[in-house]
């Protein structure tokens, strides 16, 4: 049971580190999810996210994109260039 209780506060501090850099809660929540709870995969996601949704880009193409290339920035920039 400890150990449960760990990873959630484990969990609720890497979202409170992530929310306090300007990212929405449902995005901190979604993220870390996709990424089995890797506060450092979850960052990069919402980083490139961010980046790419100032670009014009739509967020359900960038999140798909992101997924499939493994949050590499120039290999997604340019699937989303692609479509």
């Amino acid at each position: 049971p400890d150990c449960l209780l760990l990873q959630f506060l484990s969990y609720l501090r890497a979202c409170d580190r992530l929310l306090k850099q300007g990212y929405e809660e449902g995005q901190v929540e979604e993220a870390m999810e996709m990424f089995q709870y890797s506060e450092k995969k979850a960052a990069e996601f919402l980083h490139l996210l961010s980046q790419f949704n100032d670009m014009g880009f739509q967020q359900n193409e960038i999140k798909e994109v992101l997924l499939l290339c493994g949050n590499q920035r120039e290999k997604a920039l340019e699937e989303l260039m692609m479509k």
